[in-house]
């Protein structure tokens, strides 16, 4: 099967966590212990997240005044580039030379009159006490959401239109290259009145991205992997059931919290309507037990409503 697996943060960085090179090494390490037995099975295109990683690096840009701080989409690329090295390094230490690796920097072209730039909603960085957010809105003019007991910045999050490096991921992937690419969605560029691309302030959604590259390369099944098992019903709730399997009309008819799951049901739902292929989402851990679909959420037109189960 060709497949696009997309890393959630927590494969790089759990809550709580120090942001240091150290720790992000250690969870992509044990990220690839469970990637490596499914490379090996299959044709794979790995795709992650970066919002802590941007987040930090943006917090080290403001921080140095002796030249104006680097857009969003030079950091965005910077983090692809960084976590692409630590995830394809680890994979090789396990695969071994026989299986080949490549980690491409990936373009995103976005819709200038996106609504979203007009609606940051993206959390990037990490989180702050009350007092800290406002010293750091009153220093950087950034914008701040709740997220849990504390504050997080969030930024311009537009909806992915184009691949930029199509040709080249396809030739990669035909070849039997496994690929490392649209990391944290991508890097945000835009149309300009000439013709000619630019970078734009903002990143895009992991997942949507994804959903864009296992559409554009024909991929059998789109997985999203995050830190909990299943998708669940009434999430939150005494009445919560985990979804084991559901068609993706009746999974529309139910909703999921736009900040963390819902933009994976809907990327799944997408996925798995325009291309009759399959979506799943659950644990990193389960990664094998998803694909055999004895864990996780699957999403595809071969069920029929939803089915819950533990």
């Amino acid at each position: 099967m060709r497949l696009v697996i997309a890393l959630g943060g927590n494969a790089l960085l759990k809550r709580g966590e120090p942001m240091s090179v150290e720790v992000q090494r250690r969870n992509i390490r044990a990220a690839s212990v469970a990637l490596a037995p499914v490379i090996r099975a299959h044709s794979v295109i790995v795709t992650h997240g970066n919002g802590p990683q941007v987040g930090l690096l943006a917090l080290q840009a403001a921080a140095f005044t002796s030249v104006p701080s680097y857009p969003l989409d030079v950091l965005g690329a910077e983090s692809e580039g960084m976590i692409g090295y630590l995830l394809e390094q680890e994979l090789s230490n396990l695969l071994g030379p026989s299986v080949p690796l490549a980690t491409l920097l990936t373009q995103m072209e976005v819709d200038p009159r996106d609504p979203a730039f007009l609606h940051p909603t993206k959390p990037i960085g990490p989180v702050y006490t009350a007092d800290e957010a406002e010293a750091i809105k009153d220093r950087l003019g950034w914008q701040m959401v709740q997220d849990g007991a504390k504050l997080r910045r969030v930024v311009p999050s537009p909806a992915p239109v184009a691949l930029m490096e199509r040709k080249a991921v396809e030739v990669l992937v035909q070849t039997g290259v496994t690929l490392i690419c649209a990391g944290g969605g991508g890097i945000p560029v835009a149309r300009e009145p000439n013709g000619t691309f630019a970078g734009v302030e903002a990143v895009i959604d992991k997942d949507w991205a994804s959903e864009l590259i296992a559409k554009l390369m024909r991929a059998d099944g789109l997985i999203m992997l995050t830190d909990v098992d299943a998708v669940k019903s009434d999430y939150g709730t005494p009445h919560a059931r985990n979804i084991r399997s559901a068609h993706p009309a009746a999974l529309s008819s139910l909703s999921f919290d736009a900040g963390s799951m819902g933009p994976k049901v809907k990327a799944g739902i997408a996925f798995a309507t325009a291309t009759g292929g399959f979506a799943a989402i659950g644990a990193l851990t389960d990664l094998d037990r998803i694909l055999s679909g004895e864990a996780g959420t699957r999403i595809s037109t071969l069920h029929e409503g939803i089915l819950y189960g533990r």
